[in-house]
């Protein structure tokens, strides 16, 4: 790990400065995946600007309904905040399920946005890998590729976005508050995650400086009823294989609101639209959540490791949208 020097700041501005003001420098938040990349030369920054005594770890309400997360705001505390348990259960499953209690504690929902992919390749100084050189290939894609995307890949990278906060929230509609000297602008959350297509080493549409410093979900009632399962290798901490965050509002039997997104089988946390168009106005049966199953999945591009994530994705979807039917029915 080459030398890094480090300094504190207390509010926003002088943060975005300072870091705007040298090209070599990064925020450090939760830190629970920066020094990761530092010790792997994957981060090129040499200085750290702490900004974890910013005030912009709150969890507000606004007056339209939509809850506000500051960017600082732990994940655990956002996952136990009544609010977010009560009006949107799926964020704070995705939450609890994300992470050992230990680095919920420390990581920020900001950091939790931005985290990098968990590809073997990619943390791999001598491995080949797009995203983080350039024009040297993807050796996944004819490596060891298992845990690999299907949906939303391209010639350059597979790996998938290992965020399972960002698939609920990406259902959700949430915007995402950005600051820098210039001022704020806000992105809706969809946008905010990039697909690789020929520059997979551009993950999101921040530059240099550009400070996350909320998360705004806004008010959803079909959001009540909703849920994130999360299919992985061993129950104890592990990232996805599939995963489905899903809101459902069934009304006389027929499916009158949905929100579907897919984690672990994308190369961003995947919005579902293709399902939700078939599921939208149609019965609440299992035959419905097939068809928008396999609609979803149709486009799907399997390497010879992950061709199995195509069914396990679908089983996924049904489990996910038969298990809030079910409680739906039941309340």
């Amino acid at each position: 790990m080459r030398p890094v020097s480090y300094s504190r700041v207390s509010d926003v501005a002088t943060a975005i400065a300072t870091v705007a003001a040298d090209p070599t420098s990064a925020y450090l938040a939760g830190g629970t995946t920066k020094i990761d990349m530092l010790r792997i030369y994957a981060e090129p920054s040499q200085r750290l600007v702490d900004i974890n005594s910013l005030p912009i770890d709150h969890i507000e309400v606004q007056p339209d309904g939509a809850v506000r997360i500051g960017g600082l705001a732990r994940m655990n505390d956002v996952a136990l905040a009544p609010v977010v348990v009560e009006r949107f259960p799926m964020l704070s499953e995705a939450l609890l399920l994300g992470a050992s209690a230990q680095l919920r504690n420390m990581a920020s929902m900001g950091g939790n946005m931005l985290q990098r992919v968990r590809c073997s390749y990619f943390r791999d100084a001598h491995a080949s890998c797009n995203k983080r050189e350039p024009g040297t290939g993807c050796g996944a894609i004819a490596g060891v590729n298992r845990g690999h995307a299907v949906l939303g890949t391209s010639p350059h990278c597979i790996a998938t976005h290992p965020s399972d906060a960002a698939v609920a929230l990406v259902a959700l509609d949430a915007m995402v508050h950005v600051q820098n000297s210039g001022g704020h602008h806000a992105i809706a959350i969809d946008d905010f995650f990039l697909l690789p297509g020929d520059t997979p080493e551009r993950e999101h549409p921040l530059n240099h400086g550009d400070l996350i410093t909320a998360i705004e979900v806004p008010a959803l009632p079909a959001a009540r009823n909703s849920l994130y399962l999360k299919v992985r290798d061993r129950e104890s901490y592990e990232f996805a294989l599939a995963s489905a965050a899903c809101a459902l509002t069934v009304t006389d039997g027929v499916i009158a609101e949905v929100r579907l997104a897919l984690g672990g089988v994308a190369t961003k946390p995947w919005r579902a639209r293709k399902a939700e168009h078939v599921l939208r106005g149609a019965p609440a049966t299992r035959e419905t959540f097939a068809r928008a199953a396999e609609a979803e999945l149709a486009d799907a591009v399997a390497q010879p490791m992950n061709a199995f994530k195509i069914e396990l994705t679908q089983r996924t979807i049904i489990r996910a949208l038969e298990t809030l039917t079910a409680r739906g029915a039941a309340s």
